[in-house]
């Protein structure tokens, strides 16, 4: 494909300027310690071995104990992870990459065998459909959450921020606000999900107050143009829903418009995908497009193809991959000669070791390149 090509043309990206519109999508990969949910040396070469993305957002990392919802995944909470991630970020930054974190708070998305026996947290009691909890004894049923108290929210927004500051000592460029697939900060946007009566619940206005805080908190930290947000306006993670999704998510975008953010980014698959919209559902983010006026990230699905012919109709400027990375260490230039993609493993995605993670071959490895 020619040099020309709008995914390999550079992007000033906030604070930070891209050299191709190829974002490694954030991915859970359950590959941290179990003890301390901290990275591994194999954490840094995976993202190493993908620096020549535009940006890579990583995994979800937990702000806080409370905000666990899965094994092996890693937190950024506590002095042993911060460490963990300042190997990583030296390590992508001196291979000339550009990396942010996603922080992370599952909500009700969680079990209490990950809380000492006390139930998940959620802005409402409304339990999760259709997901389990994979805990360290297998598969188990999500119970009921417990609604937070108001004053439990706001701490929940200041661990937010607490994590921010951790990132920031961890040497990431910036943060990305995990809003997206039925997690707290989705939980408390979406009406199927706020039952409150407080200054968090009814409105969208009040609804929308939890994310805008949070956003704005991580903001104060990093400054607004290293700050982004994902949403996923048609998603239905554990059952997760809205009365009107674009009502709501297009104030939502309204509210961000105003902060300066670095990048909003959005879900919304294409038809084929597991998580594409179902038949007759009405699509959001060509209207969170007209109304976000700052770089506009989407993703779900997308081939080289059909990113190419996203970004030149100007439905956004930058397309997150997220298998085609696990598969292809160095996606980007794979892209740009035209060349073969390794086959993904499905079965190594969420396992715990090398396998799957870090041994898929690059183009200098592989004397001839697997068959699409």
């Amino acid at each position: 494909m020619s040099q020309t090509s709008n995914l390999f043309s550079s992007y000033q990206l906030g604070a930070l300027t891209l050299p191709n519109r190829l974002v490694m999508a954030p991915m859970t990969r359950s590959r941290a310690k179990n003890d301390g949910n901290v990275p591994t040396d194999s954490t840094v070469k995976y993202y190493v071995q993908r620096a020549s993305a535009g940006l890579i957002i990583t995994e979800g990392a937990q702000v806080s104990a409370q905000g666990v919802g899965y094994i092996f995944t890693p937190g950024i909470y506590s002095e042993a992870q911060v460490a963990g991630w300042r190997k990583v970020t030296d390590a992508v930054h001196a291979a000339g990459g550009r990396i942010f974190i996603q922080l992370w708070h599952v909500g009700r998305i969680s079990h209490p065998d990950f809380h000492h026996g006390e139930l998940p947290v959620a802005p409402s009691a409304v339990k999760p459909t259709g997901v389990q909890a994979y805990t360290t004894n297998g598969m188990q049923e999500i119970p009921a959450p417990r609604a937070l108290e108001t004053a439990e929210v706001k701490a929940v927004v200041d661990d937010f921020r607490k994590a921010a500051a951790n990132a920031k000592a961890a040497g990431f460029d910036g943060v990305e606000i995990h809003g997206a697939n039925g997690y707290l900060v989705d939980q408390f946007i979406q009406d199927g999900t706020n039952q409150r009566t407080d200054e968090y619940g009814g409105s969208v206005e009040n609804r929308a107050r939890f994310a805008l805080e949070v956003v704005q908190a991580a903001a104060d930290v990093f400054g607004a143009d290293r700050v982004g947000i994902r949403l996923a306006p048609t998603g239905a993670m554990g059952g997760i829903n809205d009365s009107d999704r674009v009502k709501t998510f297009s104030y939502v975008a309204e509210q961000l418009n105003k902060l300066g953010l670095a990048y909003l980014h959005v879900i919304e698959a294409l038809p084929g995908h597991p998580m594409a919209p179902q038949p007759g559902q009405e699509l959001v983010a060509a209207h969170l497009r007209k109304i976000f006026t700052g770089p506009f990230i989407l993703n779900g699905g997308y081939t080289q193809e059909t990113a190419e012919q996203a970004l030149a109709n100007n439905e956004a400027d930058l397309i997150a991959f997220g298998v085609p990375f696990i598969a292809n260490p160095d996606l980007v230039e794979r892209f740009e000669q035209g060349a073969a993609l390794n086959t993904p493993n499905p079965a190594t995605f969420y396992a715990g070791g090398d396998e799957g993670y870090i041994d898929y071959p690059s183009l200098q490895e592989t004397p001839v390149a697997t068959e699409q």
